[in-house]
């Protein structure tokens, strides 16, 4: 199978973004922001990808999906809400971390990121910087923000992130961002990084894209 059409497969196939997924439409506006932030939050715990998104929607459905709502919210609603998703042994942790950075998204940056966007200023590690500055996002909660927000902050591309790029290595496509990102439209970066993402995650995925 060619390069060209091993992406295509890989778009096809696994390229869902995971703020799809969560059901945000992603878009450079505050609420969308802040939602595609939550599910950072939620996605970096030790916990698989699936319960993390089904989290996400769930707190989405109850209402909380800006900064001020769930500032608003109690300790003990989130709980009950992550719960329901099946959120367990991080749930209590996690809805202290939700309350938390709600309150810095409003106290630093007036509940939209697009300021946080004009404090990195086209710098990724400056923005990754920032990110990690928000409760329980570490360096593999950057990546997640970064590689999905890259759809509607053309600045941050190309943005891959370790594990993508070790995928790519493994199919046998050039394994660094900007050799990626030489092969489709910028827009498609974000789908793609997710896409590599997701075959890394799914037992015997990258042996089956190998065979064609």
């Amino acid at each position: 199978m060619g390069t060209e059409q091993l992406i295509t497969r890989l778009l096809r196939e696994y390229g869902q973004t995971y703020a799809e997924e969560a059901g945000i439409t992603l878009r450079d506006k505050p609420a969308p922001l802040y939602q595609l932030l939550m599910m950072t939050v939620l996605c970096s715990v030790r916990i698989k990808a699936g319960t993390a998104i089904a989290a996400a929607r769930e707190l989405f459905a109850a209402g909380l999906d800006t900064a001020p709502a769930m500032a608003g919210s109690s300790w003990r609603e989130r709980v009950v809400l992550l719960g329901r998703a099946h959120y367990v042994r991080y749930d209590e942790s996690t809805a202290t971390a939700l309350g938390s950075g709600a309150e810095l998204v409003l106290d630093k940056y007036h509940g939209d990121l697009r300021k946080l966007r004009e404090q990195a200023a086209g710098d990724v590690e400056r923005l990754r910087a920032l990110l990690q500055e928000v409760p329980r996002i570490g360096p593999v909660g950057a990546d997640i923000f970064c590689r999905e927000v890259q759809a509607v902050w053309p600045e941050v591309r190309p943005f891959l992130g370790e594990r993508a790029c070790a995928t790519a290595a493994e199919l046998g496509l050039p394994h660094t961002p900007r050799g990626l990102a030489a092969l489709l439209p910028g827009d498609d970066l974000a789908r793609l990084a997710a896409a590599l993402v997701r075959v890394s995650l799914s037992k015997g995925a990258v042996a089956e894209m190998r065979a064609g």
